[in-house]
C-alpha cells in the first residue's frame, strides 16, 4: 500500500513537472511569434524563421510574402539567398581541399594562377579567408561576371596594402577563393558546391547562383514593391530553405565535413571584431561553442546564430530587409532565456530619411520629440542606439556640430550609459575639442570600466 502510494505520488510529481515543461515552451514559442507577428505587422520582418533550443524545434513559421505582388505566401519550403553566409561554402570547401592534400593555406595565390600580376606571389589562401589580402572590392558598376573582374584582377598593379598587414572585407577575397575551387577541382564552383557540399550531406534543396526561373526561391523586394532581379557580379552564391540550412549547421556544429582543426582556422578571425570564413564565433577545445554569421544580397538578408552549450540554432531569412536581424535574433535569444526583450520597433533613421527637409539637428530633435509623442509604440524610443545611429550619420558625413548636439541630447535621455557619453567625446575629439573630449571619456570610463578604447583614448588626450 505504501509502494502503491509512492508510485502514484512520483507518477503524478513526473506529470506535473513535464507538464509544466511543456507549458514552459510552449509559452515561449507563443512569445516568439507574438514578437515575429508583430514585427511584420510593423513591416519590419517578412521571411521564414526556424527557432530550435535543446535540440527541439522551438518554433518554425513563414511570414509574409514571396514576391512584391504581395499575393503569394511564404511556405517554409522557400529558398533564400544568404548573402555573405554563402562565403561560409567556399571557406569550407578550401578546407575539404587542404585535408586531401591537394592544396595548403600557405600557399600563394600565383601557384595556381601564374598570369596574374606579381602581387600574386604575396597574397597566401590564408589571406584570402582573413581578408588581409590588400586586394580592392570588386568594381560593382563594371562588373557584370566572373570574366569582367578577372580581366580587373589581370589589370591591378598594386595592392591597397601589404598582404597581411591590415584588414579590408571584400568579395575580391572570396572571388579568388571560388577560382581556387575551380582550378583544383576541375568543376565549377556551383558543381563544386552543389555535388560536393550540398547534397552529400542531406542538403537537397540547396542551389547556387539561382535564376528567376528556378521555383520556390522568394523573390526579394523593397518597402515601395520594387522587385529585384537575381544577378550576380561574381558567382557562387548558395540558396537555401530553412531546413537545410539548419542541416548545413549542424555539419559545421558537428564536424561532419571538416575536422575540429580546419573549422578552428576559418572560425578564428585576424583580430577581434573582424570576419572570418565563417563569419564569426568561438571555440574551445574541439568543441565548436558558438558562430554567428549574417548576410546581405540586394532585399535579401540572413542571420544564423548556433550555440553549442544550449544546443540552439536561430535562423532568419528575408527578402524584405530592414538591418534589424541582430535586434530580431537578441529577443528571440532573450524569450529563450527568461530575460526581458524590447519588442520590434521602426528606425527613426528610416522615417527621417523620408523628410529630405529635415536636416539639421535642431530639426531632427523636434521630429524626434513629435514623433515619440504620437506614436510611442511605433518606435524604439528605450534604446540609445536610436539616436546614437542618427549622430553617427552626421559623424560620418562630418558634420559635427549636428552630431554633438544630437548625442548631448542621448546623454541626457541616458545618464547611466557609458556607450552615450563615448560617443560624444568620439565626436568632440574629432572636433578637436579635447577638454570636451577628455571630460565624457573619462565619464564612460567611469560607467563601463571594460572601455580600453576610451582608456587608450584618454591616455592620448593626456599627453
Amino acid at each position: 500500500m505504501i509502494n502503491l502510494y509512492k508510485s502514484c505520488l512520483l507518477l503524478c510529481f513526473t506529470v506535473i513537472i513535464f507538464g509544466n515543461c511543456a507549458v514552459a515552451q510552449q509559452t515561449k514559442s507563443e512569445k516568439i511569434k507574438a514578437y515575429l507577428q508583430h514585427a511584420n505587422q510593423l513591416g519590419l520582418f517578412n521571411g521564414n524563421v526556424l527557432v530550435v533550443d535543446q535540440g527541439q524545434v522551438i518554433y518554425k513559421a513563414a511570414i509574409g510574402y514571396a514576391d512584391a505582388s504581395k499575393q503569394i505566401p511564404l511556405t517554409t519550403a522557400y529558398r533564400f539567398h544568404i548573402g555573405s553566409i554563402a562565403k561560409e561554402f567556399d571557406a569550407v570547401g578550401l578546407m575539404v581541399l587542404q585535408e586531401q592534400g591537394k592544396l595548403s593555406l600557405d600557399d600563394k595565390v600565383s601557384k595556381f594562377f601564374p598570369d596574374l600580376p606579381s602581387w600574386a606571389n604575396k597574397i597566401s589562401i590564408k589571406n584570402l579567408l582573413q581578408y588581409t589580402s590588400g586586394l580592392p572590392e570588386v568594381k560593382y558598376q563594371t562588373v557584370h561576371g566572373d570574366a569582367d573582374n578577372w580581366k580587373d584582377l589581370k589589370a591591378l598593379q598594386q595592392l591597397d596594402f601589404e598582404p597581411g598587414s591590415k584588414y579590408a572585407y571584400n568579395n575580391n577575397n572570396t572571388f579568388l577563393r571560388r577560382q581556387i575551387i575551380e582550378k583544383i577541382s576541375g568543376l565549377s564552383i556551383k558543381d563544386f558546391i552543389e555535388q560536393k557540399l550540398l547534397k552529400p550531406y542531406g542538403i537537397e534543396h540547396g542551389i547556387v547562383d539561382p535564376t528567376d526561373n528556378d521555383t520556390l526561391v522568394a523573390k526579394s523586394f523593397n518597402d515601395d514593391g520594387k522587385q529585384d532581379v537575381l544577378d550576380y557580379p561574381i558567382m557562387g552564391w548558395t540558396c537555401l530553405n530553412l531546413d537545410d540550412f539548419y542541416t548545413w549547421a549542424q555539419c559545421l556544429q558537428n564536424f561532419r565535413i571538416i575536422s575540429p582543426a580546419s573549422t578552428r582556422a576559418i572560425i578564428t578571425p585576424v583580430a577581434p571584431g573582424k570576419q572570418s570564413g565563417l563569419g564569426t564565433g568561438a571555440m574551445n577545445g574541439d568543441q565548436l561553442m558558438r558562430h554567428v554569421h549574417d548576410g546581405i544580397a540586394m532585399r535579401y538578408q540572413a542571420q544564423e546564430i548556433t550555440d553549442g552549450p544550449k544546443n540552439r540554432t536561430i535562423i532568419l531569412l528575408t527578402n524584405n530587409r530592414h538591418d534589424n536581424v541582430y535586434q530580431l535574433s537578441d529577443a528571440i535569444e532573450a524569450i529563450l532565456d527568461d530575460k526581458p526583450y524590447r519588442q520590434a520597433a521602426r528606425s527613426v533613421l528610416t522615417e527621417i530619411q523620408k523628410h529630405p527637409d529635415i536636416k539639421n539637428a535642431r530639426q531632427v530633435l523636434a521630429f524626434y520629440k513629435s514623433l515619440k509623442a504620437q506614436k510611442p509604440d511605433e518606435y524604439d524610443f528605450d534604446n540609445e542606439s536610436t539616436l546614437n545611429e542618427i549622430g553617427y550619420n552626421y559623424l560620418s558625413h562630418d558634420e559635427l556640430s549636428d552630431a554633438i548636439a544630437i548625442f548631448e541630447y542621448n546623454v541626457k535621455l541616458f545618464p547611466a550609459s557609458g556607450n552615450v557619453y563615448d560617443s560624444l567625446g568620439e565626436a568632440y575629439y574629432k572636433q578637436g575639442d579635447k577638454k570636451n573630449a577628455l571630460l565624457n571619456y573619462k565619464r564612460s570610463l567611469q560607467l563601463d570600466p571594460d572601455n580600453s578604447e576610451a582608456k587608450d583614448i584618454i591616455i592620448k588626450l593626456k599627453q
